[in-house]
């Protein structure tokens, strides 16, 4: 692991556990075993940081896709599991999620974000074209466009489920079902 992943690591163990406005950079340096004239190599502030979760995040959630989504399966088979997926991710790693939003927010990274995502809305991109290619999904969406649509709604529904409800894994359940019902109406899905 290089001293950079080192710091962001720490940043996202020490933000976690001390909170944003608590944490400061020794705290980081401690926790990441470096010296703190390490850590101005790489960042000027400890909420400079979070861009670089933020990534760290990305790259997390496309493995997970990568992982998760079976090539083999039908598209509407597929576009389910995206959706099992984010909401996975949004489960598991929902305090660094809020972490990141309230840290960017704090900064002049928000401008940020379309850069951050980019490699996120080209997975959806490359995901809807072959849905497409395939035939299972209308010509006349854009799938760079829709991929942007797509993230932003399939995550803040996650959000809503994770981050600000205390919702019941029935709510959960049907929240989802009404998604994937949204989303195959909206890509025009046809069953083969």
């Amino acid at each position: 692991m290089s001293k950079e992943e080192k710091i962001i690591q720490a940043a996202i163990e020490v933000f976690r556990e001390k909170g944003i406005e608590k944490t400061k950079v020794s705290d980081i340096v401690k926790a990441a075993g470096i010296a703190q004239g390490t850590f101005y190599l790489y960042f000027p502030s400890r909420l400079s940081v979070m861009p670089a979760i933020a990534k760290n995040m990305v790259e997390r959630i496309i493995a997970t896709l990568d992982e998760g989504i079976s090539s083999h399966k039908p598209f509407e088979q597929q576009l389910e599991e995206v959706v099992e997926m984010v909401f996975l991710i949004t489960k598991d790693y929902g305090d660094i999620v809020a972490l990141i939003y309230a840290g960017i927010a704090q900064t002049e990274h928000l401008k940020e974000w379309e850069n951050i995502y980019a490699p996120y809305y080209d997975w959806m991109s490359h995901f809807l074209l072959s849905g497409q290619q395939q035939g299972m999904i209308r010509d006349s969406i854009d799938p760079t466009r829709s991929a942007k649509l797509m993230i932003g709604l399939i995550e803040s529904a996650a959000e809503q489920i994770y981050l600000f409800d205390d919702s019941k894994d029935e709510t959960m359940k049907l929240l989802k079902i009404e998604l994937i019902d949204f989303l195959s109406h909206a890509l025009g899905l046809r069953h083969p």
